[in-house]
């Protein structure tokens, strides 16, 4: 069964169609991201889902339910962690957590024990009584992932969970996040990350202009689009003779591109670019790097690499 099934969902502000006709499924138990520039139509998508937007066309199900006739029924199921800290600074940790559970009806001794298992969970329990402004940001953000838990909700939705971590807080975070997918809990994951999408994502659709440009597991889409191996060629335009010579002898199965400066070639197999080749261009004082392929190449070959603002 699928947790979201959307056909044809559109949504319209005016005269702007941020999100046009886009089609998808998110399977039961998956961790699913969303990718794209700003302003692609993912965080209006994810709005959609969390039935905080309404859909301007097309059909929407999440967890079997219509949105347009049971959104309340679907919010009540879904596990939500924002980008903002949207944490309550006047209570603290434990008082997060057990006054957010009896919004869900949790009664008090059960919001309690629940508090203090995910409180365990998240490794926060040495901050049970402590003020939010006391939390560093790590700790914010797992407390943030800890009240969306407290439901136990049937479907956790991640907008942007790391933002400004540091690798320490956010790799720890992401174990997290792995045990969760680990017992079946289905996730969609809003990021720009890219990082964080390849390490957390079983599959992922790419959005730009609010529509859908490929959706695959990031092996699928490194397959598909950027292949095994890149070569990169950050000053190319210091020596247009030997860039030249380097056309002619590239294997017809590698794609090449010119941005500026920047010479880019992608292999579709590992070792695609041969030893001697690099040593010749070395030799012409050409700074140069071969290394695999990443899902932000993926991502740059779909959306380009044009300045977003």
């Amino acid at each position: 069964m699928s947790a979201v099934i959307a056909r044809d969902l559109s949504k319209r502000f005016g005269t702007l169609e941020a999100v046009r006709s886009v089609s998808f499924d998110v399977h039961t138990g998956e961790c699913f991201g969303l990718l794209g520039p700003n302003g692609a139509g993912k965080t209006t998508t994810l709005s959609m889902i969390r039935c905080t937007l309404r859909p301007s066309g097309g059909q929407l199900k999440v967890l079997g339910m219509d949105t347009h006739t049971r959104a309340r029924e679907i919010r009540f199921r879904l596990g939500v962690v924002p980008q903002g800290d949207t944490l309550d600074p006047d209570l603290s940790v434990r008082q997060n957590l057990e006054v957010y559970a009896g919004y869900f009806g949790l009664g008090r001794g059960e919001a309690r024990a629940r508090g203090a298992e995910l409180l365990a969970f998240m490794a926060l329990e040495e901050k049970a009584a402590v003020r939010i402004e006391q939390l560093s940001g790590g700790q914010r953000r797992r407390l943030a992932l800890a009240r969306a838990l407290i439901s136990d909700p049937r479907m956790l939705i991640l907008d942007e969970p790391t933002t400004g971590l540091d690798p320490q807080a956010r790799h720890h975070l992401w174990q997290r996040l792995r045990t969760l997918r680990g017992r079946g809990t289905t996730m969609i994951l809003c990021t720009h990350d890219m990082h964080e999408a390849e390490a957390l994502c079983d599959r992922l659709a790419i959005f730009d202009h609010g529509r859908i440009l490929d959706i695959g597991s990031p092996a699928e889409l490194l397959a598909r689009h950027a292949g095994a191996e890149v070569l990169e060629i950050p000053e190319a335009g210091r020596a247009e003779r030997e860039l030249a010579q380097l056309l002619t002898s590239l294997p017809a199965d590698v794609r090449h591109e010119r941005h500026g400066e920047l010479f880019v070639a992608f292999s579709p197999r590992p070792g695609g670019f041969a030893a001697p080749l690099i040593e010749r261009l070395r030799e012409h004082g050409l700074g140069l790097s071969v290394r695999r392929t990443t899902l932000e190449d993926v991502f740059l070959i779909l959306t380009g690499r044009e300045l977003r603002e």
